[in-house]
């Protein structure tokens, strides 16, 4: 939410008031017809935070607040986020594929519709405590709010919802697999942490494979490494967890990760944008010309940052791994057998 309203009112402030404009939403990312065919799959994930005026922003935020907390609550944090962000994307996919005429979408729409859908599939489950007529008033009042306005994409919705529906499936027999594959039941915010990760490497592997296309070779052999490597990724923290003393040490390990994923995404963005500064454009363009000028200096202190803030973030988990004296990884080790499913 804190994203959203900060992107959105970003957009605002650079329109003059409580609308943006069109022009503003597509610069920034808006979801457009081409997007997909020009290899632009950042705008997958980044047409989700941007909205075209205030009211727009508040009715996606009070689905947001009201279905979210179920959802959060019941699943954690981290597949709250997988959730989300695949509610997001799918149900952009969705109605790029549904459009027949060039179009701009922006809002939560899909990715809220997506944890409906996952509320839906943890009832359908038997492992949500609440009646059919909380899903008949939600779904009902969509669908009125809907017909009531023309300028609502259809299709985003109905593919965040059914994504939704589908990747909370997916998680639940992930976590009956977990049993067998992984000993220790991670920690939330080593899961957010992980999940945040996979999502930059996700991005950075699209940004290959799109340039592999564009060359003429296939990019599935990249797509593949990835996954992989997430899987002794995830596999590594397992053991690590097990061990005395380690999840200081996972917590420690994703400091210095966090922090050199910074470097890596501020250097790649120096070289990117060096050539093609849009000088005297927005006001934006100073912050990248001294950021350009200047990416050794703020990449370094942006890697301090994000180490700090990782620290300060698990420091309960932080206190507790050196405190361990052997019984973190027993325990942990006992939450993996005594949960089945989501």
């Amino acid at each position: 939410m804190t994203v959203t309203v900060l992107a959105s009112g970003f957009c605002f402030i650079q329109a003059g008031g409580a609308s943006a404009s069109a022009e503003l939403l597509y610069r920034y990312g808006g979801m457009y017809s081409s997007a997909i065919a020009r290899h632009e799959y950042w705008r997958l994930l980044a047409y989700g935070f941007l909205h075209v005026n205030f009211v727009h922003l508040t009715m996606n935020m009070l689905c947001l607040v009201l279905w979210g907390g179920h959802l959060e609550r019941r699943v954690g944090a981290a597949y709250f986020l997988i959730i989300y962000l695949c509610a997001m994307v799918f149900g952009a996919v969705i109605g790029n594929g549904i459009h027949s005429t060039p179009y701009l979408t922006v809002g939560a729409s899909g990715a809220t519709s997506g944890i409906l859908g996952a509320l839906l599939c943890l009832w359908i489950l038997g492992k949500l405590d609440v009646g059919f007529d909380f899903f008949a008033i939600n779904i009902g009042l969509n669908i009125a709010f809907a017909f009531g306005n023309s300028r609502i994409d259809w299709g985003v919705h109905l593919g965040g919802f059914v994504a939704g529906l589908i990747a909370c499936a997916l998680l639940d027999l992930v976590e009956k697999a977990n049993v067998y594959v992984l000993r220790c039941k991670f920690p939330e915010v080593v899961k957010v942490n992980l999940t945040l990760l996979a999502c930059v490497t996700a991005l950075w592997t699209w940004s290959g494979q799109a340039q592999a296309v564009a060359a003429g070779a296939s990019g599935w052999g990249l797509m593949v490494i990835m996954v992989v490597a997430c899987s002794a990724v995830v596999k590594l923290v397992d053991l690590a967890l097990s061990m005395k003393k380690g999840l200081a040490i996972v917590v420690t390990a994703l400091a210095g990760v966090n922090a050199a994923a910074v470097v890596l995404c501020g250097w790649a963005l120096a070289f990117s944008c060096w050539p093609h500064l849009p000088i005297g454009y927005i006001p934006l363009d100073n912050f990248l010309v001294f950021f350009c000028s200047n990416p050794v200096l703020i990449s370094g202190l942006a890697a301090i940052g994000a180490a700090a803030v990782t620290l300060w973030l698990c420091s309960k988990e932080m206190s507790r791994g050196l405190e361990d004296v052997g019984f973190v990884g027993t325990s942990l080790r006992a939450e993996r057998g005594r949960r089945h499913g989501l």
